[in-house]
């Protein structure tokens, strides 16, 4: 997306933002999708502690992915299984003619060994990369499976009054597929998940530290486009007691990770859109006496703009050919392929607008800031008009960004965010038809 779309889209979304709400901000439906929620709220606890404790890496969620089937082919959904390998569909019909929209859910966990206290702790292990390691709902896809089930529970007992179809989406790997594989939300969509019967739009959210019961969003570019950056550099091995008699690719590499700083901090312009270059992993040399013949360098970029993006990666390859004529080194520079950033509708979120009214209150943030984490529901956005959410389920009563972030082996939430995440996409599903249909 280029700086002056992004602008025009922010400025109609600005403008629709301010209209009256086009949906009742009430009615009999939403009573009982909250009295439905109510009555459930211990069930989806229970499912979530049970995905919590049994959680499963990407394209390898067998377990949760034959729970999820089970329990939809019990609501009398039609079910697909192996979606994009491990993924699973259900769709209900409505009993009244109308449009299609869809709910959708992650699945998968993250190599992450987990350090809370809680009873239903995951102790699972799991294959990453060649090693064995700790696997852990780090990031809360446990809770956005909860919620889906719950809100899938809640609409089947709607179905005489829906107007239209809900698909439920329960996607694998969304943090990404093991090396050498496909997976996620692109494959989902690759694989048709939008079409038969075709999608006319879909939700989805996210569980984040913020405030209990917030639920946040903004129009336009919410969360980032997020690459991955490989950068080997290739120097001669030498002893470390004489390093003339080679070309050290460690020294290099050091003050290519400083000097990739001022990519973004003094070649950037931040006005248009944030961004970021972040040098995560560094790995070269096995003694203290040896200077390696390479060093790896991997990291990630995160951009909103897509002229912005295409600077950034230019700017990245000159800084490190420079390094690199400087250093006597090579280097070989590598960017993944982009993962979107997460458009929300502008139109699709003005028209929901009320309904995230009705369900947050004064807790609703409709023109948040800025995320620069990314997500591949974004896929999903680029094919039918989307909305994503974040739903604050930070623990005791903590602010905004207290509690330990999504990603953390500490990471934990307040599961009475799960009844706001049901009320949300079972009301958000309703709304939508029921406008649609008068």
């Amino acid at each position: 997306m280029n700086s002056g779309h992004l602008s025009r889209c922010l400025g109609i979304a600005l403008i629709l933002s301010g209209l009256p709400g086009t949906l009742a901000t009430a009615g009999p439906l939403d009573e009982r999708i909250d009295q439905l929620a109510a009555d459930l709220q211990a069930q989806v606890v229970a499912w979530r502690r049970d995905f919590h404790e049994h959680p499963e890496l990407g394209n390898r969620e067998f377990r949760t992915a034959a729970k999820v089937a089970e329990r939809l082919r019990a609501l009398g959904l039609d079910v697909r299984t192996n979606v994009a390998h491990t993924g699973v569909v259900g769709l209900l019909r409505g009993a009244k003619p109308g449009p299609v929209v869809a709910l959708r859910s992650d699945m998968d966990a993250l190599p992450v060994t987990e350090e809370t206290d809680l009873p239903f702790r995951s102790r699972a292990q799991g294959e990453y990369n060649g090693h064995t390691v700790g696997v852990m709902h780090a990031c809360g896809h446990d809770a956005h499976l909860a919620i889906l089930l719950g809100a899938a529970e809640v609409l089947s007992r709607l179905k005489p009054d829906l107007h239209g179809s809900v698909k439920f989406i329960f996607q694998p790997a969304e943090e990404g597929a093991p090396p050498g594989e496909e997976g996620g939300a692109e494959l989902m969509a690759k694989e048709g998940v939008l079409e038969n019967p075709k999608v006319d739009a879909i939700f989805g959210l996210h569980v984040v530290p913020k405030r209990l019961g917030k639920i946040l969003c903004r129009p336009g570019p919410f969360m980032a486009a997020s690459q991955v950056l490989t950068i080997a550099v290739h120097g001669r091995q030498t002893h470390g007691a004489q390093p003339w008699r080679g070309i050290d690719p460690i020294v290099a590499a050091s003050e290519l990770v400083v000097v990739l700083q001022t990519v973004v901090s003094r070649q950037t312009d931040l006005t248009v859109a944030p961004a970021v270059v972040t040098i995560g992993s560094i790995h070269g040399g096995n003694r203290a006496n040896i200077i390696p013949d390479d060093v790896t360098m991997v990291g990630t970029i995160r951009t909103f703009d897509q002229p912005m993006r295409e600077r950034i990666q230019e700017q990245i390859r000159q800084t490190a050919e420079g390094i690199a004529a400087a250093t006597g080194t090579k280097v070989d520079v590598t960017i993944g392929q982009s993962n979107p950033a997460t458009f929300n509708d502008p139109k699709l979120t003005a028209q929901m607008l009320a309904t995230l009214r009705r369900i947050a209150g004064n807790s609703l943030e409709p023109d948040t800031k800025w995320v620069t984490v990314a997500e591949d529901f974004a896929f999903f956005a680029q094919k039918v008009p989307g909305l994503y959410l974040h739903l604050g389920a930070a623990p005791n009563g903590l602010a905004d960004d207290v509690s330990p972030p999504n990603h953390s082996p500490r990471f934990v939430i307040d599961e009475s965010a799960l009844l706001t995440g049901v009320r949300a996409l079972a009301s958000l599903a309703v709304d939508y038809l029921g406008a649609a249909g008068q």
